[in-house]
């Protein structure tokens, strides 16, 4: 069995070097959630593939992330396309990185909100090959180069959601409960050989792409624990945590930062 776990008297990383020397992709990560993972990530040291559709936004965060010192690359990726496509742009991802990719995150969804009967088949389709196909691709191209490493962390972003029943977003709600359980089935296939999975689950969160539902968002939040919306950049925080050496002990979890939604009600 292979093992990245450290030993306790192993000196601590000093402050954004916790993930120096490493590889990341990040899969729809030119704005909103997967951004913040980006920048987080590139901050601790991580070199960083930017992903998401040909546009001025993934170049332009390339040009932030290295003008605040750290290393980034970005790769075009249309989630939606065929098997070869995504085969394609993970062997692009791992050239571009020099060879090796040490952490992957998948983070580009999906999400229409809308009633079953109201589902467009051409959104359904879109949303099963971006919520679950590609991550599953995404891991059968790049898991076993980790495994063969005898080191790599994956993490898969879920949704609160995937917990509870709601009565709209009935499937996009089950491609994440499908991602939590991808994660488990993952972390006991490739734990062994060193490669640790896990999953974030993200409560209502603001984000650029619905700010125009931010009242909405205050309101639902109004009453857990934390009181407020969820930011990208708690996700972040959280991704790193899975992804750096802390969580060597940490395998096949949904981590939830969620401000407390799934787990708490108000009197």
């Amino acid at each position: 069995m292979t093992t990245s776990h450290h030993t306790m008297d192993s000196a601590p990383p000093t402050p954004g070097s916790r993930l120096a020397g490493r590889t990341a992709v990040i899969t729809g990560s030119t704005s909103g959630i997967g951004e913040a993972i980006a920048r987080t990530l590139a901050g601790e040291g991580a070199h960083v593939v930017v992903s998401g559709r040909q546009g001025p936004r993934g170049p332009r965060l390339v040009d932030d992330i290295r003008q605040a010192g750290g290393r980034a690359d970005f790769v075009a990726a249309d989630l939606t396309g065929g098997y070869e496509r995504l085969r394609a742009f993970a062997a692009q991802a791992t050239d571009t990185l020099g060879g090796r990719v040490d952490i992957l995150v998948n983070n580009a969804g999906i999400y229409p909100a809308t009633r079953t009967e109201d589902l467009p088949d051409a959104e359904l389709d879109a949303m099963l090959a971006v919520n679950v196909r590609a991550p599953h691709v995404l891991v059968a191209a790049l898991a076993p180069a980790m495994a063969e490493h005898g080191s790599g962390a994956i993490v898969t972003i879920g949704s609160w959601m995937a917990r509870v029943g709601s009565p709209y977003a009935a499937m996009y709600t089950a491609t994440k409960a499908a991602d939590e359980q991808l994660t488990r089935s993952w972390a006991a296939e490739y734990g062994p050989r060193g490669v640790r999975v896990n999953a974030v689950a993200p409560g209502a969160t603001l984000t650029p792409g619905n700010e125009a539902a931010r009242a909405a968002l205050d309101e639902m939040t109004a009453a857990t624990p934390a009181g407020v919306v969820v930011r990208p950049e708690d996700i972040a925080k959280g991704v790193l945590y899975l992804v750096s050496d802390d969580a060597a002990m940490v395998h096949g979890i949904t981590l939830s930062v969620d401000g407390g939604i799934s787990t708490t009600r108000p009197s």
